[in-house]
């Protein structure tokens, strides 16, 4: 009987004790010194986008999350800039439509007249497809527009500022992406918030 119970101990606490883990290897060590890899996350690929990925493929990611962060930058600035009540002055149309008419938010997407609308897509694409892209394949990094003409300078900074420059553009439209996001969610559950006001 003793004997029984205490094979039955023994076992029990067996089902507790720590089990060896598999090794387990990644396919990210290539892409863990890039810039944007940093404390905490690190190296934070939760849908495994570059799985087997070579250069090219992080290249077209870093470049689509640059675009992303830049236009983010803009939007989450103009929604601030907007709520807090700076228009641009005169009409949007000629049927005597003024900017200060246009609410904010999602809400001035169907209050713009539809010429409005349609000039806007077409400046984007004018951009996108003209503009906003490495025309003299001077570019040193994915996102670099300067095509040669525009530098304010950047030439004259040596690599580790460089690099900080870009890491500080990196982070801010990631933040950016974020806060804009914020901002659309909370435009459709309504209140308040700080510095923004009223939803």
């Amino acid at each position: 009987m003793k004997s029984t119970i205490f094979a039955l101990i023994v076992s029990s606490a067996a089902a507790f004790a720590p089990s060896a883990l598999p090794k387990v290897t990644t396919s990210l060590s290539a892409f863990e010194a890039e810039l944007g890899v940093q404390p905490p996350l690190g190296f934070y690929d939760p849908l495994g986008l570059l799985d087997d990925a070579d250069q090219e493929r992080f290249d077209r990611l870093r470049y689509v999350e640059l675009k992303h962060g830049r236009i983010s930058q803009l939007a989450f600035l103009g929604n601030i800039i907007n709520r807090a009540g700076v228009r641009l002055p005169g009409n949007i149309d000629y049927e005597g439509t003024t900017f200060e008419s246009i609410p904010n938010g999602w809400a001035a997407v169907g209050a713009i007249p539809t010429a409005g609308i349609a000039q806007l897509i077409l400046l984007v694409g004018f951009l996108e497809l003209a503009v906003m892209k490495d025309v003299t394949g001077e570019s040193e990094f994915p996102g670099d527009f300067r095509n040669g003409l525009l530098d304010y300078g950047w030439d004259n900074f040596d690599e580790e500022e460089k690099l900080f420059k870009r890491g500080v553009e990196l982070n801010n439209g990631r933040a950016a992406m974020f806060g804009i996001l914020g901002l659309m969610v909370h435009e459709q559950l309504g209140g308040s918030l700080p510095i923004v006001g009223e939803m």
